[in-house]
């Protein structure tokens, strides 16, 4: 197989798993042991990708908040993901200063998989608890905030876990029982959470000259499938949701998790 042709299909993986709740992080170690390792620039360049798809998502949710800042409900939504963004930050140069890196063996992706997957499903039957409760509800409260920023750190540092399905679940939880609200607060916290993190790398990259080693013709290639892709996907999502619970990702995850557990012995 071509590296360009392993760029398209790391890229294609990214777009279709970034926003489904089964792990994009870890979707793409267990890819690589195949297609061949990649640098950290070449993986968070194309989860901007898959990024940008949301922006052209919720390019007029994004337009009324930026317009409509001057409203109190549009400006206490904004600084919420602001806030959730901040813990995420903070978390995320916390969890770099400590020299943290990605795993290099599949079965802890394999092991968050299946305990992600019992996380979901008891979450879910939690949250439906709540609902029957509370009722509807739509609004993100400030607690939920927090939790979805400390969550984004949680699912970067153990791949596997979904930062997706982490950050909607966390905010069901806190409160928000409708799952297409919980589900665009936790995409549009992701928008300057994956900018960032590919602006910081690639500052870093830059400073000590790894650009040079970058293919950035299999770099572009991958970003544009991670686009196109997850456009699809998280289209697909947002129907998908609208009628269905989560507990199929669930599955697929468990599925995945002890498949990859039995294989890990032959490698």
């Amino acid at each position: 197989m071509t590296d360009l042709l392993a760029a398209l299909l790391l890229g294609i993986i990214e777009g279709i798993t970034e926003f489904l709740p089964i792990s994009s992080t870890g979707h793409l170690l267990i890819a690589e042991h195949w297609l061949g390792r990649r640098s950290d620039l070449f993986n968070i360049s194309i989860q901007a990708g898959a990024i940008l798809a949301v922006v052209l998502i919720y390019r007029q949710r994004l337009w009324q908040l930026l317009v409509g800042f001057r409203d109190k409900q549009n400006r206490d939504y904004a600084l919420k993901l602001a806030v959730a963004f901040g813990f995420t930050a903070a978390g995320g140069l916390l969890v770099k200063a400590a020299g943290w890196v990605l795993p290099e063996t599949v079965a802890p992706v394999a092991w968050a998989l299946i305990l992600g997957g019992i996380w979901m499903i008891a979450a879910e039957q939690l949250a439906a608890k709540r609902a029957e409760k509370l009722g509807e509800r739509s609004e993100i409260s400030w607690t939920a905030a927090v939790l979805v920023g400390i969550a984004q750190v949680v699912a970067g540092v153990f791949p596997g876990t979904s930062r997706s399905g982490a950050t909607i679940f966390v905010a069901l939880l806190a409160g928000t029982t409708n799952r297409a609200a919980a589900t665009e607060f936790a995409f549009l916290v992701g928008i300057p959470t994956m900018f960032a993190a590919t602006g910081y790398e690639l500052v870093d990259v830059m400073r000590n000259g790894g650009a040079a080693h970058e293919n950035w013709g299999e770099l572009g290639i991958a970003f544009v499938a991670s686009a196109v892709t997850a456009f699809i996907a998280v289209k697909w999502l947002l129907q998908y949701i609208q009628s269905h619970r989560f507990t199929a990702f669930a599955v697929y995850r468990f599925v995945l998790g002890i498949a990859l557990l039995l294989l890990v012995p032959a490698q």
